[in-house]
């Protein structure tokens, strides 16, 4: 008989659209093939309400509360009054933590695996019961970044939220048995952030389907014969998706244009900004919205960029690209985590000159193909769930008791959750 097991999460993990979700899904698919799962999750978008059947055919037992982003908003600014992070306000709910409590009174769950920070508070007095959490970035260094770019009052709400929120992260990883990140980097900063935990932080990388995201399929043209694509995806009302457009559009791409008549940017992704939107006005610049599938516009484009110039965590844009062969030009933020070689499977360009350079030296020398194939072999190589997931599995089993530590445990082999003021962290990312 499969064991039971909690899974929270701040989002429904299905359909895997966007970068949480995607990451989320994946977890939740591995871990039904090996326990009864017990999901307790909030539906912040009203047309995943449609996806509830599908997700629930992969639970045992499950419990999905609706979460209005505007109410939520308001609700977390009581934080302001309590001295927390205003994340935990955000995302706390009465109807959610009765079920909670319910499951673990009347079910024989003794594993529980939380999904984000923000969901750690309705297990926070599960203390016999083995907890492991995936924080996947910290959260609390991207506040702190967007505060750099803000001005006030934001820059101080922000600067506040990443400061509170860290204190919370560090609670948290001292009261649950291992914290996992999603690259080795994020897990050696929190290391450094959380000291007094550090023996019992480790990682696992993201995956990708390698088989949906294939350059063997055929797909149809979305663009037309003589146009030279530029594409990014993602979702387009996160912050640092626009952030990236904009500044590229602006910044870079004019100078590529001058050089290839033929050369257009797209930006592809679902619930552009205003900010978004305005580009389409600028010469060779196309904002597409949502699209059906995004595999397409990566197929038949000729570069795939990625110049975020704010990221924390693994990049699953990046990663998707990746493995559809593309050659990718990123920013070392966003190539942050990537076991890649530079130059041969993966492009960085850290500001405009080099961005401009790089672009135009690979559509020069025609080298897309070659640094594509390499790309796409390195996924293959380094970025299949199943054995990622695997790590989380062999910490989920150990005993409550156990304090081997998740750093002596291999996360990998390789060397999003929603904020609350609605950005939509993950994004696609």
């Amino acid at each position: 008989m499969a064991e039971d097991l909690l899974y929270l999460t701040h989002r429904i993990p299905y359909p895997p659209n966007k970068g949480d979700k995607i990451r989320s899904f994946h977890l939740l698919k591995y871990l039904s093939q090996h326990y009864k799962v017990h999901l307790g999750t909030f539906v912040d978008d009203e047309d995943d309400w449609q996806h509830v059947d599908i997700t629930k055919s992969f639970c045992s037992d499950s419990c999905f509360v609706r979460l209005n982003p505007t109410s939520a908003k308001l609700h977390s600014l009581s934080g302001l009054l309590t001295g927390q992070p205003l994340t935990l306000p955000y995302y706390r709910n009465a109807e959610l933590q009765h079920w909670v409590n319910e499951r673990l009174t009347s079910q024989p769950i003794m594993r529980i695996l939380v999904f984000s920070s923000a969901m750690a508070q309705y297990v926070s007095h599960a203390n016999d019961m083995r907890r492991v959490i995936d924080f996947v970035d910290i959260d609390s260094d991207k506040w702190i970044q967007y505060a750099k770019s803000k001005h006030w009052p934001l820059s101080w709400l922000y600067r506040r939220e990443g400061q509170y929120l860290l204190r919370y992260e560090r609670e948290i990883a001292k009261q649950f048995d291992a914290s996992l990140f999603v690259s080795s980097e994020e897990a050696t900063l929190f290391k450094q952030l959380a000291p007094e935990s550090a023996e019992k932080t480790g990682y696992f990388s993201n995956g990708v389907d390698a088989d949906y995201f294939s350059p063997d399929r055929e797909y149809p043209n979305p663009y037309s014969e003589d146009e030279q694509v530029l594409v990014f995806t993602g979702a387009m009302d996160y912050w640092p998706n626009v952030d990236a457009v904009v500044w590229f559009s602006q910044e870079v791409f004019p100078a590529v244009l001058a050089e290839f008549p033929q050369a257009r940017f797209y930006i592809v992704g679902s619930r552009p900004t205003p900010a978004v939107c305005e580009l389409s006005g600028l010469p060779g610049v196309t904002v597409t919205g949502t699209v059906e599938d995004i595999r397409p516009y990566l197929a038949h484009a000729k570069l795939a960029v990625a110049p975020l110039r704010i990221a924390r965590g693994l990049q699953n844009k990046v990663l998707e690209a990746m493995a559809m062969a593309k050659t990718v030009v990123a920013s070392p933020q966003a190539a942050e985590g990537i076991d890649a070689q530079p130059e041969c499977e993966l492009l960085i360009a850290g500001n405009t000159s080099e961005f401009n350079q790089t672009i135009v030296k690979i559509l020069k020398e025609n080298l897309m193909n070659k640094i594509g194939t390499a790309a796409r072999s390195r996924i293959l190589t380094n970025y299949i769930w199943d054995s990622s997931l695997a790590q989380v599995e062999a910490l989920l089993t150990k005993e409550p008791s156990s304090n081997e530590p998740a750093a002596n445990i291999k996360m990998s082999h390789n060397p999003s959750f929603a904020n609350p003021l609605r950005e939509n962290k993950h994004g696609r990312n």
